[in-house]
């Protein structure tokens, strides 16, 4: 069905009945109830507070022995938080947190490869973010400091991320 026979469809229901569907969809669909109690009771703090716990637990775990150290579940919690429409600036501050938190990790550890990889790809994004969004001011102490971090702790492809600061923050 397009957008326009559902517009079509839509406008010609009574209101009740639009009620109806409405609560049906909210009852029946774990995503359309999350985005209702979202809209209507954001605590954007709180679901910020809970997704870095949970970041933090994949580094440095309570439970377990060994960290995980999955770049999966930071973005797992930054794509649901980009399709409920949390503001720009939260995200960013859990993009950027997740960052600084494995450059704790690997500090510690002898980490793979791919570990370097994953986190180029998160440190992409998260540049792109930010300046999208124009929060350069905002974040740029943290993006320098993580930046600085690559180079201190001398992560693998550091030309990598290097080109990526350099190609989102000085050109244009």
């Amino acid at each position: 069905m397009s957008k326009r026979i559902l517009k079509k469809y839509l406008a010609e229901l009574p209101k009740e009945a639009l009620e109806e569907q409405v609560l049906d969809l909210y009852e029946r669909f774990g995503p359309v109830k999350t985005y209702y109690d979202f809209v209507f009771n954001p605590k954007e703090e709180k679901l910020i507070h809970e997704a870095k716990a949970k970041i933090h637990n994949e580094y440095f775990p309570l439970k377990r022995r060994r960290p995980r150290a999955r770049r999966s579940v930071a973005q797992k919690y930054i794509r649901h938080f980009r399709t409920l429409g949390m503001q720009e600036a939260l995200i960013t501050d859990l993009m950027w947190y997740n960052l600084e938190t494995a450059q704790q990790f690997s500090a510690s550890r002898n980490v793979p490869a791919a570990f370097y990889k994953s986190m180029l790809n998160s440190f992409t994004e998260a540049v792109q973010f930010t300046v999208h969004q124009s929060l350069l001011s905002e974040f740029r102490s943290r993006m320098e400091g993580v930046y600085a971090a690559v180079q201190h702790q001398q992560w693998l492809l550091r030309e990598e991320f290097e080109r990526v600061w350099e190609t989102n923050l000085f050109e244009g």
